[in-house]
């Protein structure tokens, strides 16, 4: 039980940073149309960019990507003693989570939703894809399948290898259950726009003095 508790966690915790974002960011996607800076040339920014497939560096993503990461460490610093293998369960778990953080993004989110989750509309995404899915994706779980697998080599077990294994199958049953909603959110998310209700035009809300 303490597992699967785990897992709805986990993915319900992807599934609200997914829709803070789209509130964030709208129909515009990595950050295009906030207040952030872009950085393609650099040092960091060149890296970031061979890491990401190419996308570029704000602002916004180098604090977004590491505020959950601050999350997910949070059982060491109320007392669960390091150990690689414990460190390789998170890390692992927290590149999956990215993975499903980004595909419930374009799900819930009105101006994509499964039908336009395609390649050629969408530029962050612009390179090799598999199927229905961004290489992201397939490097994303790769990746995180080899970190859990690294556990061996603290405990010599590849126990945190098999419980990653039933932590991408529980993300994929969650994801496709979420999907059958989105939908529903996506007219709830149209609805709250509508033109002229909006409470900020009253008694002067939020206006600059």
């Amino acid at each position: 039980m303490a597992e699967l508790a785990r897992i709805v966690y986990l993915f319900g915790f992807a599934l609200l940073m997914a829709l803070v974002e789209i509130e964030i960011e709208g129909p515009w996607g990595w950050a295009e149309k906030l207040p952030t800076w872009y950085r393609v040339d650099g040092a960091a920014a060149r890296l970031y960019g061979r890491l990401m497939s190419g996308k570029p560096l704000t602002g916004y993503h180098a604090f977004m990507l590491v505020l959950p990461l601050f999350a997910f460490h949070l059982p060491f610093v109320e007392g669960l003693r390091w150990s690689w293998a414990a460190e390789a369960r998170l890390l692992a778990s927290y590149m999956l989570w990215m993975v499903a953080w980004d595909l419930l993004w374009f799900l819930f989110n009105p101006a994509y939703g499964w039908r336009h989750f395609r390649r050629g509309q969408i530029w962050w995404h612009n390179r090799a894809w598999i199927g229905r899915f961004p290489i992201d994706y397939y490097n994303g779980v790769g990746a995180s399948l080899v970190v859990a697998a690294s556990a061996w080599l603290d405990g010599r077990s590849l126990a945190a290898l098999g419980e990653h294994a039933r932590l991408c199958a529980g993300f994929a049953i969650l994801t496709a259950a979420a999907a059958v909603y989105a939908p529903a959110y996506q007219r709830w998310y149209t609805r709250m726009r509508t033109p002229g209700t909006d409470a900020r035009a009253e008694a002067g809300i939020f206006h600059r003095q």
